[in-house]
């Protein structure tokens, strides 16, 4: 046994190195670029939607629980989007960016998040007008959707539809388990095996229900574990009010490379910034192409709609839970970000929060550590299901094997070195983020001509519905989800 755990150990470092060099090479020279360009691109395209339509934003929130008829919900599609929006980015992946990148790195997480905010409402407003109709009522759709009727590039939708299922049956299962089991051993010195073990049997449970199930448990799961964290970090918040200026000078100084004892682990201006966009993406997803997946099951009266909803959710990740994340982190007072390695990154936060409120808090934030990650689980593989029916891989063993793997793949992340599922994780997503960049560009006339289709009806009517066969839209919409093409 130990010989076994011997080599598998050098596998995962060896692994973890070369992965990590591509990473850098990718996200420094492609990623980076890509990712705010065209965040900065949408903003402009949309005359600043994120700024604009606030109002409307809260107003469709408000009342995505109704209009379903039969089908899944706004608010439903929303809390499977929030399901792997907040979560383990938010808490885990915050540290890690701070650890290797310094304090800075939250600076650049907002940066994505700022113009990421349009990109969100880009993709999950084209995931609506390209959605499927289904058995059942429910729709499908996503970013292989509408690359291939939007732009007509069968390669590009299968290339974006096949790294979508590896990174949500595989890469991000891998991950959410790993910081399940980092916060039980680290905080409870509970065995890794048996945190796998538990996560494995929940896992199975739940997913063999189906995308209905998923919907139903992300509905009530992912609203009560974000209200706890939030109302967590509003207490630390209040009880050291006095340290937020102090708070935001750390993180504009580290940004910048303004002050050496702030720099992470890793190193330099280039790690801050490198750290904040991988963790960014991971965090809130814009850009990534995962949301739109569940936007567009949603049933709802106009695809704007959606987009909004869904643009709010990168709102709330990053400038409000990942924001007040680093803030129980750095005002802790416990907790030396240069002297610690990233591997205690999966248990830091709860550490500060421990030290803050006390040591009664250990178990209450384990349980929403476990929640969080493990809806995280099933909302990954709510969006692997969809890319493998746009596969054509609808076999009931095609399904099994798929949800198989999701098992599998958490409980080998439960015992696997986190920086070897961190450096996967960010393999999996640069590949996935890129193809659906491509599609959002060749795209963008789409998502302007509905937003100006929304527009226009919201001046004269409260009630907005879509009519894509009418003419308002640049070419001819060729899917089933709005009628008879």
């Amino acid at each position: 046994m130990a010989e076994i755990q011997a080599t598998i150990s050098r596998f995962t470092v060896s692994a973890t190195e070369w992965l990590t060099g591509v990473n850098d090479w990718i996200y420094t020279w492609i990623i980076i670029l890509a990712l705010t360009g065209t965040g900065i691109y949408l903003t402009i395209r949309t005359r600043g939607v994120q700024f604009r339509h606030v109002r409307s934003m809260v107003s469709h929130l408000k009342e995505s629980r109704r209009g379903a008829r039969g089908g899944i919900s706004s608010f439903q599609a929303f809390a499977i989007g929030m399901a792997t929006r907040i979560g383990i980015g938010n808490i885990t992946g915050v540290a890690l960016a701070m650890i290797l990148g310094g304090p800075g790195a939250l600076f650049w997480m907002w940066v994505v998040a700022f113009f990421g905010m349009a990109t969100a409402f880009a993709e999950a407003t084209l995931a609506q007008i390209f959605k499927q109709r289904h058995a059942g009522g429910t729709f499908r759709g996503g970013p292989a959707t509408y690359i291939l009727h939007g732009t007509g590039s069968k390669l590009l939708a299968n290339l974006f539809a096949i790294f979508m299922v590896f990174s949500m049956i595989v890469a991000m299962p891998m991950v959410q388990a790993n910081s399940i089991s980092g916060v039980l051993y680290g905080t409870h010195n509970i065995p890794l095996w048996v945190s796998a073990a538990l996560i494995v049997i929940s896992t199975a449970v739940v997913l063999i229900g189906g995308v209905r199930s998923i919907a139903k448990a992300t509905e009530f799961i992912s609203p009560v574990m974000a209200l706890g964290y939030i109302i967590t970090a509003l207490a630390i918040i209040v009880l050291n009010i006095d340290a937020l200026p102090g708070f935001f000078r750390d993180v504009f100084a580290s940004a910048f490379g303004l002050n050496e004892t702030l720099a992470g682990s890793a190193g330099g201006i280039l790690a801050t910034i490198l750290n904040g966009v991988r963790r960014g993406l991971f965090s809130n997803e814009a850009g990534m192409g995962t949301n739109p997946n569940a936007a567009a099951t949603a049933t709802v009266d106009h695809p704007v709609s959606q987009g909004l909803i869904q643009s709010l959710g990168v709102f709330f990740d990053t400038m409000l839970v990942s924001t007040a994340t680093g803030f129980i982190i750095l005002t802790s007072g416990v907790i030396d970000l240069r002297g610690i390695d990233d591997s205690a990154s999966s248990h830091i936060t709860s550490d500060a929060v421990t030290a803050t409120l006390g040591d009664w808090m250990a178990v209450p934030f384990s349980i929403m550590v476990f929640f969080f990650a493990f809806s995280s689980i099933l909302g990954a593989y709510a969006y692997a299901d969809a890319n493998l029916v746009f596969l054509g891989k609808t076999s009931v063993a095609c399904q099994r094997a798929a949800q198989l793997t999701a098992v599998i793949s958490s409980g080998i992340g439960a015992l696997l070195a986190i920086s070897f599922v961190w450096t996967l994780m960010d393999t999996a997503m640069a590949f996935v983020t890129i193809v659906n960049l491509i599609g959002l560009i060749a795209l963008t006339n789409w998502v302007v001509a509905s937003l100006k289709d929304y527009e226009n009806q919201k001046k004269d009517s409260e009630l907005i519905e879509f009519a894509p066969h009418s003419g308002v839209l640049p070419g001819k919409l060729t899917t089933n989800g709005w009628g008879t093409p």
